[in-house]
């Protein structure tokens, strides 16, 4: 590990006890700014409700820290914008904002859309399928954001683990992300969940970002604000443990191209081939190709969308 990641962990690393509730809110009323929390979902209604009403008791009706709790429907076919909206979230369907760009699928399109209905000064991201939530994952996240302005970007990190079994989650951040980042960009070695879908950020960083649609969002971000804002702006927040949703192997697998593809852009920008990946399952009659297109679009800088502009005149 480079010494500047060691001197890094020493310094940008806390856990959520280390600024407690009433500390947070004082800065927060002390410099004004305003946060946003944001869950992008698809078919998430069996938790979604239950993540809202946790935000909305601790940190809105408690404590007010939170300005506003946005659902971002991004097509889903169940009760998700029902239930979101009867916890008290304002629930915004991706394909209502910015209509004149066609929405493809993907997470990372839904957070980059997500810009355009939300006003805080910080945006606090939160995955809709998380089980046993805490409002620790905002506390804790946007905490540093508040109290320290050299501080731009923040990610949680947790334990992970399997759900039915004594192996631990996480598996494409070990098998693929982690990897990258220490051969390719040895300067976010240190980040203990470079994928985790909870982080918080100044929305004068974000909307200087690209963001890739899909699953690579979460890499290229952290690798875009390594070299917008350098590695001393960004930090995490010990919040404990995260219980969600296990993707299968076959979806696993898709998660990885894509991270992969987003690596490779940013290594080499050049006129590559549109990459596919090819996986198998058992049919009738043994084993079938299955190949599917990896997220290779991304979306530009919110800066540089006229609507976005137009909103932050007026």
């Amino acid at each position: 590990m480079l010494e500047e990641v060691e001197r890094w962990l020493s310094r940008r690393s806390w856990s959520v006890a280390d600024r407690p509730p009433h500390q947070v809110l004082a800065a927060k009323q002390r410099t004004g700014q305003t946060i946003s929390v944001v869950l992008p979902a698809l078919n998430e209604e069996e938790t979604v409700g239950d993540i809202v009403t946790v935000i909305r008791h601790d940190l809105v009706e408690q404590i007010p820290l939170v300005d506003e709790i946005v659902v971002v429907d991004s097509g889903s076919t169940d009760r998700t914008s029902e239930v979101a909206a009867r916890a008290g979230a304002r629930v915004v369907h991706r394909d209502e904002i910015l209509p004149r760009i066609p929405a493809v699928p993907g997470k990372g399109e839904v957070l980059w859309r997500s810009l355009l209905v939300t006003g805080g000064d910080i945006v606090c991201f939160v995955d809709a399928d998380l089980r046993e939530f805490s409002s620790d994952f905002v506390l804790g996240i946007v905490g540093p954001l508040l109290t320290d302005p050299g501080v731009d970007l923040v990610k949680a990190m947790y334990d992970r683990p399997l759900a039915g079994s004594a192996g631990q989650g996480g598996r494409v951040t070990e098998l693929m992300a982690r990897p990258l980042l220490n051969m390719h960009w040895p300067q976010l070695a240190g980040f203990v969940q470079p994928l985790g879908g909870e982080y918080a950020a100044r929305r004068s960083l974000l909307e200087q970002l690209p963001f890739p649609v899909g699953y690579g969002v979460e890499l290229g971000m952290l690798v875009d604000a390594l070299h917008l804002v350098g590695l001393d702006a960004l930090a995490q927040v010990d919040v404990g443990v995260r219980k969600h949703r296990h993707q299968d192997g076959q979806a696993l697998g898709r998660m990885a191209a894509a991270i992969y593809r987003t690596a490779q852009l940013r290594l080499a920008r050049g006129h590559l081939v549109r990459p596919a990946l090819t996986q198998f399952e058992r049919g009738e009659d043994g084993f079938e190709p299955r190949t599917y297109s990896v997220d290779t679009e991304e979306r530009p800088p919110m800066v540089e969308v006229a609507e976005y502009a137009e909103r932050k005149v007026a």
